[in-house]
């Protein structure tokens, strides 16, 4: 997992530097609960509420940076906007199932598309950041309503 010392190394080995904003958005990411994605104006939102003065023009540059650097995942969900969270390591690694009427998000692990990605990445010679798969779907609640009385 990224520490700020640890993210301000990275930036630095690219040409970068350590603001305080990319630690407060490192530091939100840190203490979402688990199972829980944010989009850009949804971290916005959070970090105006907690008295923080980020641009939104700046929370999306740098969502964008941490999520070409691994630290964040990109995530594809129904509402038609991407979201964000940390990037966790093996054992935390997990997919997305996504209801496409309601948006409901169900998370699950399968170690087999993660060792894919591995030795695919490998065999080809590049280096992972992240693997993820998510499925589009319609929830059995949402097939009941479709269907016709």
């Amino acid at each position: 997992m990224y520490t700020a010392s640890s993210l301000k190394a990275e930036l630095n080995h690219r040409g970068w530097r350590m603001t305080p904003q990319r630690e407060t958005i490192l530091q939100a990411f840190q203490n979402l609960a688990k199972g829980k994605h944010l989009s850009a104006e949804d971290l916005y939102n959070r970090l105006h509420a907690q008295g923080e003065n980020i641009s939104l023009a700046t929370i999306y540059r740098t969502l964008k940076l941490m999520a070409r650097m691994g630290i964040l995942r990109e995530l594809e969900l129904a509402e038609g906007h991407k979201h964000y969270e940390l990037n966790q390591p093996a054992p935390y690694h997990h997919h997305h199932l996504i209801c496409v009427r309601c948006n409901q998000t169900i998370e699950f692990k399968n170690d087999s598309i993660l060792r894919s990605g591995v030795k695919t990445a490998d065999k080809n010679g590049y280096h992972l950041l992240d693997c993820q798969l998510t499925i589009h779907a319609i929830c059995p609640t949402c097939q009941r309503s479709l269907v016709p009385v």
